[in-house]
């Protein structure tokens, strides 16, 4: 497959698919992977053939997208496609597994919870070699694949609402701003109230406890992954 010239997202993957015989391509993508706290979320989007639903010209990689242009396109996303499913592995897996295990098995969960399942796979540069479904990877999918975008929505909106939960049940980290990535605010917090159930233990500087009392940065610097 050939990376798409610099613009939206399209449906020339898709349809090459819908070509080929399959009816149920699914596109995969995650959310949360570089966060300091909360669960990795994944979200699969199955797009109907011809996929003339408006919204599917409308998706975008959710890192380019305003809180409030996410929620927006997750609703309209979950009513225009022919299956959806999201899931997550949680903070205590990602120490157990690894994040890219544990990514691996939240995509794996939200395949599962497809009704009807699958019949190939689009994702964003990730492959799943526990599956036997047929697959393609793309870096930078969710810049070119209209299904990976959309997944990359439901993904990034469904770990939003609850890292907004988690704020009600730790209060203190600042979680519905920077949604547990590793922002000023969020390292000031850890060094003054130490870490929650939530937080990812193998990862910098969690591993290292030191170095959360080191001179933290003035400004915000979280990046979502």
């Amino acid at each position: 497959m050939n990376a798409q010239a610099a613009g939206a997202p399209s449906l020339v993957w898709e349809t090459r698919l819908w070509a080929e015989g399959y009816v149920a391509v699914a596109g995969v993508d995650e959310a949360g992977r570089g966060a300091l706290a909360g669960p990795v979320f994944a979200a699969v989007v199955v797009i109907a053939r011809p996929g003339t639903h408006a919204v599917w010209g409308e998706v975008r990689d959710s890192k380019l997208l305003s809180p409030t242009r996410r929620a927006q396109l997750d609703a309209t996303i979950r009513a225009a496609a022919q299956a959806w499913a999201v899931a997550s592995a949680s903070a205590a897996e990602i120490d157990a597994l690894g994040i890219a295990a544990a990514t691996r098995l939240a995509m794996q969960r939200a395949i599962a919870a497809l009704e009807p399942p699958a019949d190939y796979l689009l994702l964003d540069w990730v492959r799943l070699p526990a599956l036997a479904l047929p697959q393609g990877a793309l870096a930078r999918a969710d810049r070119h694949m209209a299904s990976v975008a959309a997944a990359s929505i439901l993904a990034k909106a469904a770990r939003d609402r609850r890292m907004m939960d988690l704020e009600e049940h730790y209060p203190g980290y600042g979680f519905a701003r920077h949604k547990g990535y590793g922002s000023a605010q969020h390292l000031v917090a850890l060094a003054q109230l130490g870490p929650c159930p939530e937080h990812r233990l193998s990862f910098a500087p969690l591993a290292r406890p030191a170095s959360l009392f080191a001179a933290t940065p003035d400004t915000e610097t979280a990046h979502e992954c």
